[in-house]
């Protein structure tokens, strides 16, 4: 199986990588400046399940000089999506079918409808990952979780290489049947977390001590389990309460990514996880008040430091 990795982020290079030291064949598309950066630092990882380093990389920046493909795992921010859809298609019309790991799901259906059905598969991942001053893996704790799983039955041939490739890979993975569910599950606790610390601008442990704060959590988590059953997908009540414990389970002091980047000043992820609920939501003619609240707070933060 060939492998594309489009992007060399954290988790692009992890997984990408892990499946290098397992023997795959792993071409990392990216931007010259970070093609420039890995010229001359290489990469590597350095993890709780043990360090690796890359040798000799195939870097490209460029899709047209990439031969052949079977797979590309596509792990980027959401408002990285729309500009990297050209390489996408370009990539599809080699035979290549993609695996996205992106938070949220209304890129799901973006991705099926500008590359095709066939050619989208479903995924996600649980890890603690950063890139360091060096462009290399920093990954922490114990989750390196890749799942995946043909959202087609026509897509379950190359999810059985994936599962084949990625057994010795050195990270967790699972072919999962029913992926769209999965992917529900995370996108349901990822927006009510990562709305609730960034609205606020505080982490977990601030958000328990309140019940009025942890009941936006709460409320947040039912909207999307209503949500997500309006698109066909079922989330358990008891998955729900497995969520509620998550939130209750953090170190006080733990937060979103969202609220991490909040306080650097970064692009947030708030159009493509709370706005696209909300766009999700009108298209049933379903009120989503809790998520749309949250969405209203956090917006003028989404591309300005501003505290």
């Amino acid at each position: 199986m060939r492998i594309v990795v489009l992007g060399a982020g954290a988790l692009g290079v992890y997984f990408g990588g892990r499946w290098i030291e397992a023997g795959a064949d792993v071409t990392f598309l990216v931007r010259e400046k970070r093609a420039a950066q890995i010229k001359e630092n290489g990469l590597k990882i350095n993890s709780t399940h043990g360090d690796y380093e890359i040798k000799d990389p195939h870097v490209l920046t460029d899709p047209g000089e990439v031969e052949s493909a079977d797979l590309v795992l596509f792990s980027v921010k959401g408002f990285h999506l729309e500009g990297a859809l050209d390489h996408l298609i370009a990539l599809a019309a080699k035979g290549a079918y993609v695996l996205p790991v992106l938070n949220g799901i209304e890129h799901i259906g973006i991705l099926q409808e500008r590359i095709g059905k066939e050619y989208v598969l479903g995924g996600l991942s649980y890890i603690f990952a950063t890139l360091n001053d060096e462009g290399h893996v920093e990954q922490a704790g114990d989750m390196h979780h890749l799942y995946f799983g043909p959202l087609e039955a026509s897509q379950k041939k190359v999810c059985k290489k994936l599962e084949d490739i990625s057994y010795d890979a050195g990270f967790i993975s699972k072919n999962h049947p029913g992926m769209m569910q999965e992917i529900w599950k995370k996108y349901m606790f990822i927006t009510a977390l990562s709305g609730v610390t960034t609205a606020s601008n505080l982490p977990v442990g601030s958000i328990r001590e309140h019940p009025e704060s942890l009941h936006v959590a709460k409320m947040i988590l039912c909207e999307i389990q209503e949500l997500a059953e309006k698109f066909g997908a079922v989330i358990p009540d008891e998955d729900v309460d497995a969520a509620i414990k998550n939130i209750y389970s953090l170190d006080p002091k733990a937060t979103s990514s969202m609220h991490k980047d909040r306080l650097k000043g970064l692009h947030l992820e708030v159009d493509h996880l709370q706005g696209g609920a909300v766009r999700m939501a009108e298209t049933v003619n379903f009120d989503v008040p809790y998520i749309r609240a949250i969405l209203g707070i956090i917006k003028p933060y989404e591309k300005a430091s501003i505290g």
